[in-house]
């Protein structure tokens, strides 16, 4: 092939990308939530029994991937219904209020930002808090968490980085890793091992996908 491949970047807010490969992970993310109705077919699937034709049960509690509560759910038919995941309810939200670097994001959800726009795609009793806060929350939340992830990225060249991304979800890791290009990429330009500095892959991605969007 002689064309480069480009990472195709997420969706935003309540769409997803399906070319890309973070939103297709996002997906298979699991959400709590019960069977309004008996559903037919869906018992392993659900890891509700062991036959094919097996059914769940009317009120069985469930977990259910993202892409197949997206389909399933149906405000009028009454089908399923979607609970919040525990660190998108009140409580955790005081504790990002309080002090977001604390969290550990990738081990209580590795898609924390993008899955968390999904859920209003759910009726759900929080949801009008969250439409009117969780965007003030996401964006509170990623403003304090930055300073400290391009901080460290700025300042961990030709080292292993391995403690400092742990505990990032997979957007705060994407960032670490411009950074530290950045960083890598200026250090061979002061020491004159490159020509010049260039733009970044991530600009350069963004300016194609804006003139994708004005030549559509």
């Amino acid at each position: 092939m002689s064309d480069s491949y480009f990472p195709v970047g997420p969706g935003l807010g309540m769409e997803e990308n399906f070319l890309s490969l973070d939103d297709i992970l996002m997906s298979q993310e699991k959400l709590p939530g019960r069977a309004e109705s008996a559903l037919p077919r869906l018992a392993v699937l659900l890891g509700q029994g062991a036959g094919s034709a097996e059914s769940v049960p009317e009120g069985s509690k469930l977990e259910i991937p993202l892409w197949l509560a997206k389909g399933l759910y149906d405000s009028k038919r009454r089908i399923i219904s979607v609970e919040l995941p525990k660190i998108y309810k009140e409580a955790w939200r005081t504790v990002f209020s309080a002090d977001a670097n604390v969290v550990d994001l990738h081990k209580m959800g590795p898609y924390y930002y993008g899955f968390g726009s999904q859920l209003l795609n759910f009726e759900n009793p929080e949801n009008p808090e969250i439409a009117q806060t969780d965007s003030v929350c996401f964006l509170q939340t990623f403003i304090a968490r930055f300073r400290r992830i391009m901080d460290s990225s700025q300042n961990a060249y030709n080292e292993d980085t391995s403690a400092l991304v742990a505990r990032l979800d997979e957007l705060e890791r994407a960032l670490f890793q411009v950074g530290q290009k950045g960083l890598n990429d200026f250090q061979c330009w002061e020491k004159g091992q490159a020509s010049q500095i260039t733009a970044s892959s991530l600009v350069q991605n963004y300016g194609k996908r804006k003139l994708t969007e004005v030549d559509g």
